[in-house]
């Protein structure tokens, strides 16, 4: 691959010596995949279409793609595969939990990596996306070049309690309060299941009240750096139902595993695929626990421990470590 036009792309790097996010870039190809029942998938490529493939998951579940996502990667040597699950972003039917599991994404990552004529593709994801990767891997293992995590979830039930009923409560008591406040007292007892109720009932107002609290819990614990490094479209309804929506439907369903720990349970699968972990050592989301139980299961993985950050792809350290990684993926 040319390397001149490589290092016109190289990211600035700060004064502590850290990597940044590479050039913005826009997508060479977009299009739809049809998947089961009605739903449609969006995707875009980014980057060099010559370039080593790598398909990039977003978190949530229920969040969506965005620019900075398509940034971790050298837009001259990757050729970078980004898209929408089941229900997100630019997805159809928004919002929808129809057909909608953790074994249909699977089959979406599959179906999507046909399409675009790809054998075997590095596996980018942060946070429900390194579940999701994880998953992916153990299912797919010789469609798999390497996997790039951050923000380990292995979506037990020891980390759905730990954030959405009792853990992270103690951090954060004055957002705690604001995500107590629309369920009534004689259901706090299961928060997830007073949401789920509230975030699929028929009256799209009772959804949004709903929706509302459950994004903005999660926004004011993601970063180091205080609520204003929330996302903004948490703040936007139509992003902040579906999101909700789907994140708690793929919780109270316990990601759709077969058993508490699946993921652990089955890594002996992937321990040949070549393996890089990011984790914030103040990651309120998905504590460190998680990415350490990874590493003693994984012990082949490359483990990085960013002292200075939570749980946010975009916090300096965070971003440093997976440019890092992206980089030396190539090799």
């Amino acid at each position: 691959m040319d390397r001149t036009a490589a290092s016109l792309a190289v990211p600035p790097m700060s004064a502590s010596g850290r990597r940044g996010l590479y050039v913005e870039t826009e997508p060479f190809a977009t299009g739809w995949l049809p998947a089961d029942g009605d739903h449609e998938i969006y995707y875009e490529e980014c980057g060099s279409p010559t370039g080593k493939p790598v398909v990039v998951l977003h978190g949530g579940p229920g969040g969506a793609i965005n620019p900075t996502m398509r940034r971790f990667f050298d837009p001259a040597r990757w050729r970078s595969v980004l898209f929408d699950q089941r229900g997100c972003g630019r997805s159809r039917p928004n919002a929808s939990l129809d057909n909608n599991t953790t074994w249909d994404l699977i089959a979406d990552i599959e179906r999507l990596r046909e399409r675009l004529g790809i054998d075997k593709w590095t596996v980018f994801g942060g946070s429900w996306g390194s579940t999701l990767a994880l998953a992916y891997a153990i299912k797919h293992p010789d469609r798999v070049a390497g996997l790039i995590l951050r923000g380990v979830f292995l979506l037990t039930d020891r980390e759905l309690r730990w954030f959405y009923q009792d853990g992270a409560s103690m951090l954060f008591p004055d957002a705690w309060a604001r995500f107590l406040a629309p369920i009534p007292a004689d259901e706090r007892h299961d928060l997830m299941a007073a949401y789920h109720k509230r975030l699929t009932h028929p009256d799209r107002r009772v959804q949004a009240q709903a929706a509302a609290a459950w994004s903005q819990w999660e926004g004011d614990t993601l970063s180091l750096r205080g609520p204003q490094a929330r996302p903004a479209k948490f703040s936007e309804i139509d992003f902040a139902i579906a999101f909700a929506r789907i994140e708690c439907h793929y919780f109270v369903n316990k990601g759709f595993f077969g058993d508490d720990g699946w993921i652990l349970n089955n890594i002996e699968a992937i321990r040949g695929i070549p393996g890089w972990v990011v984790q914030g050592r103040f990651d309120v989301v998905t504590p460190l626990e998680s990415a350490w139980k990874l590493k003693q299961a994984w012990p082949e993985a490359h483990f990085e421990v960013i002292w200075d950050a939570g749980h946010a792809s975009t916090e300096p350290g965070i971003i440093d470590a997976l440019v890092r990684a992206t980089d030396r993926a190539l090799f």
